[in-house]
């Protein structure tokens, strides 16, 4: 089934990649995959030992306020350059 959404079209685009984005890449595409489908970040932060948590937290929270229209937009920009970049 295509679709001509751009946001959905690039969520399948990105788990194509020949190669991996780099960790800074990767949070920034999950904190506005976030924005873009659930709004601004719910619950407390997580804890000292669980650091990947709390980066994907962090990542999310730097996106707060931000339109769900707006990260949509960012995140197919992103995955646009991604492409470019890794192939």
């Amino acid at each position: 089934m295509s679709t001509s959404d751009p946001f959905i079209v690039a969520q399948e685009r990105v788990k194509t990649l020949s190669r991996r984005p780099s960790n800074s890449e990767l949070l920034d595409l999950y904190g506005l995959f976030k924005q873009a489908t659930e709004g601004d970040v719910k619950g407390s932060r997580p804890g000292l030992l669980d650091q990947k948590g709390r980066a994907k937290f962090d990542a999310w929270t730097s996106r707060k306020g931000m339109v769900g229209a707006d990260a949509k937009v960012r995140y197919v920009s992103l995955v646009g350059e991604l492409v470019r970049k890794l192939g």
